[in-house]
């Protein structure tokens, strides 16, 4: 007894006469860590890794010839590693915690001391399994030490949200992701991850025109898996649509799509408008698609979610169709005046801009940037042909419209001239080809009644003369 006093005598005095430094590490049950020395290790010093009393087995040692060791007896099952002189321990178990020494000695016979701290960290959370908008989260954050210390928790965004350890509150999508304990001070991290379900954020509104595609979204994320989904109690997945103009999106707007997973994961169709829906929902696309948009596409979609005593998850897509109108119509007269509009029937969002593709051959210019609203004074035959509207975000063309004009010329007077000239000219010349014919056709018929005519004459005088012969 009065040895292993002596001896606890000893090393307070040797720490002390030594100025031995002390570091605090924070670690969990499992994790890995690492002591790094706090000296410079020279050539010539002997690093010697002690578990709470030097006089102790050796845990790790090095030498200035090369040498390293460390050891693999129990309870440090292989554990226990060397990266240069610091000491690294993987798979942090319950009997590791405590200190560690590190004693660096050196060829004159100096010795320097560091002690390390290491203290357990417990983590929680609290249901552990995936959570749905509006459900509560327990989280807890605690040190195994009678030190004081401070905690505080960061949410997935980085924000400080609590200067306690022990966290409760209800969730929100935002809150899905990794959660941070930090223990002030020594600014140790610990981070447990937190798992909410909800629809993908959507941009609304989406563009389409009767020359793009339509493409309507609305997903889940890939990190969550059907199994999970069906764990929280799934009932019904549906796909609703209100047209535009109305005044809100109807809750009950006209059922498009739904999915009753409990029974079947085929689609049940209504009233389809002619889209096309994903057939396996289980990869978390729930989009709907068309090649080409219509008019009447102009809307409210709602995707839904149903759970079972829980939440109904929704996102509301607004979907506007982009047209070019003519006020004059397609077929135009040059001289004529036109206005032309591109538009979605609404103001853009902020950051949409609109560009106007006239045709190669037209006159119109923009000086000012691209007007929804173009009035052409005099259109010209230049200006017939394909014009192109073009809606654009942050360099991203989003949709774009086509009408073609035809543009005939205009009739002048001179024109008209040339027009009655050349058609009295056609008629006379019709007359005259008439009047040939018609000569024509009388002179063939005198020269035929002239032939018949002698040939009547040359057989009279053949029967007389056959006649007169046979008297004789």
């Amino acid at each position: 007894m009065m040895n292993l006093i002596t001896l606890a005598l000893v090393v307070i005095a040797m720490l002390k006469s030594t100025g031995a430094e002390e570091v605090i590490v924070y670690a969990q049950v499992g994790e890995t860590v690492t002591l790094k020395t706090q000296r410079q290790i020279l050539s010539t010093h002997y690093v010697n890794w002690y578990f709470q009393i030097v006089s102790g087995s050796t845990l790790a040692w090095t030498n200035p010839y090369g040498g390293k060791s460390t050891l693999k007896d129990q309870p440090w099952n292989n554990s226990l590693s060397l990266n240069g002189h610091s000491l690294t321990i993987s798979n942090v178990q319950e009997q590791y915690f405590g200190t560690f020494i590190c004693k660096v000695s050196g060829s004159n016979g100096q010795t320097y001391l560091t002690t390390y701290t290491l203290i357990k960290l417990q983590v929680s959370v609290n249901p552990a399994s995936l959570l749905l908008p509006g459900e509560s989260l327990s989280l807890a954050c605690s040190v195994d030490t009678q030190r004081k210390s401070v905690i505080h928790w960061l949410n997935p965004q980085g924000t400080k949200v609590s200067e306690k350890g022990a966290l409760t509150k209800t969730v929100t999508s935002q809150d899905s992701g990794s959660w941070t304990c930090v223990v002030a001070g020594n600014e140790h991290e610990a981070k447990v991850s937190v798992k909410v379900f909800d629809l993908s954020p959507v941009t609304s509104p989406q563009y389409t025109s009767a020359s793009s595609s339509l493409r309507i979204p609305c997903s889940f994320p890939s990190h969550v898996t059907w199994e999970e989904i069906k764990k929280k109690g799934i009932n019904k997945i549906q796909w609703s649509f209100s047209p535009t103009p109305s005044s809100s999106v109807l809750s009950d707007g006209e059922k498009l799509f739904s999915l009753s997973p409990k029974t079947s994961l085929t689609w049940q169709v209504d009233h389809d408008k002619g889209l096309k829906i994903v057939q396996d929902v289980t990869k978390g696309n729930l989009a709907l698609t068309r090649n080409r948009g219509k008019e009447e596409d102009r809307g409210h979609y709602t995707c839904a979610m149903e759970f079972v005593n829980g939440p109904t998850l929704k996102r509301t897509v607004r979907v506007e169709v982009l047209q070019i109108v003519s006020s004059s119509g397609t077929k135009l007269t040059s001289g004529q005046q036109v206005n032309l509009s591109c538009t979605t029937g609404n103001p853009l969002q902020t950051g949409v801009q609109l560009k106007w593709f006239p045709p190669e051959t037209s006159s119109v210019s923009f000086t000012d940037g691209h007007p929804a609203h173009l009035t052409i004074p005099e259109v010209g035959t230049g200006d017939g042909g394909k014009w192109k509207c073009e809606l654009k975000q942050n360099g991203t063309v989003l949709t774009s419209a086509m009408l073609t004009l035809t543009v005939e010329p205009k009739m002048t007077v001179w024109m008209l001239v040339i027009i009655c000239s050349s058609a009295v000219i056609m008629l006379l010349l019709l007359i005259v080809a008439f009047i040939l014919c018609r000569h024509r056709k009388r002179k063939t018929r005198h020269i035929r009644h002239r032939l018949c005519q002698c040939k009547k004459y040359v057989q009279t005088i053949s029967w007389t003369l056959h006649s007169h012969t046979y008297q004789h």
